[in-house]
């Protein structure tokens, strides 16, 4: 396949071979029949519930947390769903990256585009706001072949890998920026862009407040507050979901009304209660396994 024109040469050199085994394994897979894929990641979540000890402690806090009112069977049965979903997740993010999507495509329902154009309607940009769920690749893709949307991510430490999937998301994302490009997102925006964007999750750096998520203290960058102060561009919300009946659905909220205010701690708080709103809609999709509750006011983590 021919290479990107803003892509630099893949990294060849032999410390990248191990990377390129693994990169090539997972093009492999995600060729196989979609049937196929879907029982696979179901038996790869429930593997993975097993062996990864530490992010299935981190999944079970953070259920504890966020659903105090389950029974314990109700939340050892929604963690096991959770697993399931990643399992699957990863054969969904390798057919997005290097597969077919059309039978995923096939059962998939759009909802609410008309907000999503009203909301550029007078050429401004609009951050489209969505949350880590296992589905973020797979639906981001389906959602590309309806409107021209960039994406903003955190580069892959592994260059091998780094150079992979970024040569993936070229084949359907309008762009992708790095997160560190807060100038060129801005600029994207400001000429009437759309952005896919995800801060949901615990930030190492940036401007952040604590705002509630499930009812806990959740340390949370106000970048989409920022993002829309600089480049003037409206915030609609992004829900996607694994229908069970293996079909998803994409669906777009009209923009917020009002924003950004002049409060950027209330502003997130207003991204924050909408993500929360699509977790709450399809909780085993959720990226439990993230440490989102790590910082603490009082200084103190619950994973501790």
């Amino acid at each position: 396949m021919p290479r990107a024109p803003d892509m630099p040469p893949p990294p060849l050199g032999p410390r990248h071979w191990p990377a390129w085994l693994g990169i090539a394994a997972m093009a492999l897979l995600a060729r196989l029949p979609w049937p196929w894929q879907r029982a696979l990641g179901r038996g790869l979540g429930a593997l993975l519930r097993t062996t990864l000890a530490g992010r299935r402690r981190i999944a079970e806090r953070n259920l504890s947390l966020c659903f105090p009112e389950l029974t314990a069977d109700a939340r050892a049965r929604l963690l096991r769903e959770h697993f399931a979903a990643i399992g699957i997740g990863v054969f969904e993010f390798a057919r997005a990256w290097w597969g077919s999507v059309d039978p995923l495509r096939r059962g998939t329902r759009v909802v609410g585009l008309e907000h999503l154009e009203a909301a550029r309607a007078d050429g401004r940009g609009v951050i489209v706001v969505s949350g880590h769920f296992t589905t973020l690749e797979a639906c981001g893709r389906l959602l590309c072949e309806h409107v021209p949307l960039a994406g903003m991510y955190r580069p892959h430490a592994q260059p091998a890998m780094e150079w992979a999937v970024r040569r993936g998301r070229s084949r359907y994302a309008a762009a992708m920026f790095p997160k560190q490009d807060v100038r060129g997102v801005v600029r994207h925006l400001k000429r009437g862009g759309l952005l896919w964007y995800a801060p949901d999750q615990d930030p190492s750096r940036g401007d952040s407040a604590y705002v509630p998520f499930f009812g806990q203290p959740a340390h949370s960058l106000t970048s989409t507050h920022q993002l829309a102060r600089l480049s003037g561009a409206s915030v609609v919300l992004f829900q996607h979901a694994r229908r069970e009946d293996g079909g998803y659905t994409l669906e777009l909220w009209p923009a917020f009304e009002g924003f950004p205010s002049t409060d950027a701690t209330a502003d997130t708080a207003r991204v924050m209660a909408g993500i929360e709103a699509m977790a709450r809609a399809a909780p085993e999709q959720y990226l439990w396994i993230h440490r989102r509750f790590k910082r603490q006011p009082d200084g103190v983590s619950p994973y501790a």
